[in-house]
């Protein structure tokens, strides 16, 4: 089986924009907490803090797979694109199609 690579490159540049779409909607959600103690409660400050420790790690989520997006790309250009990184084979184009960032194949990465 071959891998499609014009598939491939469509999947990581759609990956690429979806996950720039995602944080360019984000960015007041990570912004710090207004700590005003006359307009919000404890528990609403802490709720808001909550939120805003879990925005800040989805961005961090997002960040760590543009880095993905940026090494599958490079990948591709190299012609190492769909090849396990631990054992060398190829991986299979229904993988790449669920993470087109893939970097091992399913034995491998269960290990």
């Amino acid at each position: 089986m071959t891998i499609d690579l014009n598939a491939a490159r469509k999947r990581l540049d759609d990956k690429r924009r979806e996950l720039e779409a995602d944080s360019a909607l984000s960015p007041d959600s990570r912004a710090p907490v207004e700590l005003d103690q006359q307009s919000v409660g404890r528990l609403s400050r802490m709720d808001a803090m909550q939120q805003q420790a879990m925005a800040q790690a989805a961005e961090r989520a997002r960040k760590r797979d543009l880095v993905r997006v940026e090494m599958a790309e490079r990948r591709l250009k190299e012609g190492e694109y769909g090849y396990c990184e631990d054992c060398g084979e190829e991986i299979p184009d229904p993988r790449l199609a669920i993470d087109p960032m893939a970097e091992r194949c399913v034995k491998c990465a269960d290990r």
